[in-house]
């Protein structure tokens, strides 16, 4: 079988303030069902901000390996390219990251009107969140 090299040289690539390792190109914002499809790209052998997902995040890893990382940074699961998760809002906090190599992980965030993620600090405290608004702010910024 002929492997096959995703190319991502020509997504818009964007980054968050204070968050490092993690690079976003927003794809789509339906408002009226509040879903947001966005790509991500997760540093290789790096681990982003800690986290909660507060709403359905459905997942598609185009490139390298999806790597998820307990609170305290121990490796709790390996996406391989070419996966597909659907997990639902959870209170448990992680690390997300790449293997090897940069991830690029495709997700369908389906919200609501509160928050779709919580942004932690080493303690679980929450220090900054983003909802709907949040991001149809950057996706705003990103298509000027």
């Amino acid at each position: 079988m002929t492997q096959h090299l995703f190319d991502n040289a020509n997504i818009p690539w964007q980054c968050l303030d204070n968050i490092e390792h993690l690079h976003y190109s927003i794809l789509d914002i339906d408002r009226q069902n509040k879903i947001v499809d966005v790509v991500f790209r997760f540093a290789a052998n790096r681990q982003i901000v800690l986290h909660r997902h507060k709403v359905l995040n459905k997942t598609f890893v185009i490139q390298g390996e999806h790597h998820l990382y307990e609170a305290d940074g121990r490796l709790k699961e390996i996406r391989p390219v070419g996966s597909y998760t659907s997990s639902l809002p959870s209170d448990e906090p992680h690390r997300e990251g790449g293997g090897d190599e940069d991830a690029i992980v495709f997700f369908s965030i389906r919200g609501n009107d509160g928050v779709f993620y919580e942004i932690l600090d080493d303690d679980l405290n929450v220090i900054a969140t983003l909802g709907m608004q949040d991001f149809i702010d950057l996706y705003a910024a990103q298509t000027r």
